[in-house]
């Protein structure tokens, strides 16, 4: 099979990159023990240039391999540079399942939310074209409601991480693609309600980054085509104090010896990984 144009990897100094979304603080500790343990950066980050000529990337996917290097104190990262204009990226939204949280406790709670209003609509009612506007919540009980957000893209971010804020930390949750509740009842004998979010598009996304303004942790899914993934990168590589030049140049021989020696392979079909 012919392998197709590499993937761009590159040595980025890690303080230009910044997160799109808030990550999970509790996998930053064990993160950090297994990369010093592995001694390798397994996958690397897929970041994207930001629109405003700071020089900054967006982390698209590995935000918390991202603070681990971070917190680590690493100078440098080796992560994939995409480019929406020549290869396949796009941007998908995870909906929020939840259960092990009393449906009244939560309902009360989304109507403090500043700048977020609550209106009931028929259960049957199909789920309207999304619109970044507004989200939808679907109950167990089968109750259902129309959450209306700010017009404003940044107050509709802080509304959002209201919203999440009222349950990320009381109830069990998982991402999902699903809009319809009624395929998780018998899978969660204590489930709560589904909470559908509305779709960004990559700029409004990388804008909001530039500005510090993080969309909720498990809300966006970047998704890259080609993606680089079992590079397993010497982390010394990275945390030494050699200039960048120089990193950038051991990364480009390190790839063509790689290439060289046929221990590049490239899978053209949807792959599953059973060793991640």
């Amino acid at each position: 099979m012919t392998i197709p144009s590499l993937p761009n990897l590159e040595i980025l100094p890690l303080h230009q990159l910044i997160l799109h979304e808030d990550h999970d603080n509790q996998r930053t500790l064990p993160l950090v023990n297994k990369l010093r343990s592995a001694g390798i950066l397994r996958n690397p980050p897929i970041v994207m240039p930001l629109q405003d000529d700071s020089g900054r990337y967006m982390v698209l996917d590995g935000a918390n391999r991202v603070t681990a290097l971070q917190e680590m104190e690493f100078p440098h990262v080796i992560a994939q540079v995409a480019d929406a204009k020549t290869q396949q990226v796009n941007l998908q939204t995870w909906n929020h399942i939840l259960w092990s949280l009393d449906e009244r406790t939560l309902i009360e709670a989304l109507r403090k939310v500043p700048g977020v209003w609550l209106e009931i609509i028929h259960a049957e009612q199909s789920i309207p074209p999304p619109s970044p506007a507004a989200a939808h919540l679907r109950m167990a009980d089968g109750a259902a409601y129309f959450v209306r957000l700010p017009t404003d893209l940044a107050e509709q971010v802080q509304a959002l991480n209201g919203i999440v804020s009222c349950y990320k930390e009381r109830a069990s949750l998982d991402r999902t693609s699903q809009t319809r509740i009624d395929s998780f009842k018998s899978i969660y004998p204590d489930l709560t309600a589904l909470v559908i979010f509305p779709r960004f598009d990559i700029g409004s996304v990388l804008k909001l980054a530039g500005k510090r303004s993080l969309l909720p942790t498990g809300v966006t899914r970047f998704t890259v085509s080609p993606r680089a993934l079992h590079l397993n990168y010497p982390l010394h590589e990275l945390s030494s104090g050699k200039p960048l030049a120089y990193k950038e140049t051991f990364l480009q021989e390190w790839l063509q010896e790689r290439a060289k020696n046929k221990s590049v392979r490239y899978y053209a079909e949807a792959t599953f990984l059973y060793d991640e």
